[in-house]
């Protein structure tokens, strides 16, 4: 009898260590991994290999708006092109992305000229960063996030100094894992832009996201930027078309 009072005794404090150790473990087993998250948060953007239609639109103070449609493919995280096709005096132009470098083609000029990320091909305050835009985890680690609780608040930094943005502040729906707002800031922490992601919609095969982003920024009053999805499908592309001399062939994909 005193055996199985002892037997019962032993199994009730191993119990009891069991679920000690459980709780005092739950904090550091299920810590957020903000890296994680963006990588989710990339892969729920966008495929890895695609192509869509976007039309980008420059709001002036007075209401007066410029338009552009683009025909843009991706292939892996490295590598985006970009073609114009309106309005008729952009049309055949084409961005091309390779990593940190890219390069603009416009018909009739002997070769591709170089640009950066900071410039802007359409004007307005869309940056050619913002225009071919990587996966965020390819140019950016997560040092910290915030638990917001219907949301997380990722502070990230960049990996390379030719990014076009020092941090970022990101603001991800917790139910979608997809970025509702992030704030662009530079290396002396001064606020660039705010990009507002917004309208969610079914693309097809399984994305769904947000079919808006609208930026502004305290550096250009008054003025805003949209641009609009249209269309993203899944699509693999030969290693070929993200070449200098594929670029005045790129509407041959369509």
């Amino acid at each position: 009898m005193q055996s199985r009072q002892s037997s019962k005794h032993v199994s009730l404090i191993i119990s009891l260590v069991i679920i000690f150790l459980c709780f005092w473990a739950t904090p550091s087993a299920f810590a957020l991994d903000g890296n994680e998250i963006l990588r989710q948060v990339d892969e729920n953007m966008q495929p890895q290999s695609y192509e869509m239609y976007r039309k980008l639109i420059n709001i002036e103070p007075d209401g007066k708006q410029k338009e552009f449609v683009l025909y843009t493919v991706k292939k892996g995280q490295e590598k985006m092109v970009a073609l114009f096709l309106s309005p008729a005096s952009e049309k055949g132009r084409a961005t091309l992305r390779l990593g940190d470098n890219m390069w603009l083609y416009i018909p009739n000029v002997g070769k591709p000229l170089r640009i950066t990320s900071l410039q802007s091909v359409v004007g307005g305050i869309f940056n050619n960063s913002d225009i071919l835009r990587l996966d965020y985890n390819v140019e950016y680690n997560a040092d910290q996030i915030t638990d917001q609780g219907e949301s997380y608040l990722l502070y990230l930094s960049a990996k390379s100094p030719s990014v076009a943005y020092a941090r970022l502040k990101m603001e991800v729906d917790k139910k979608n894992l997809l970025p509702t707002t992030i704030e662009c800031y530079a290396v002396s922490g001064m606020l660039i832009k705010t990009l507002h992601y917004d309208k969610i919609k079914n693309f097809g095969d399984g994305l769904v996201r947000p079919s808006t982003l609208e930026t502004d920024s305290p550096l250009h009053n008054g003025y805003r930027s949209v641009m609009l999805f249209a269309k993203v499908h899944k699509k693999e592309f030969a290693d070929e078309v993200f070449t200098l001399n594929y670029m005045s062939k790129v509407d041959e994909l369509r």
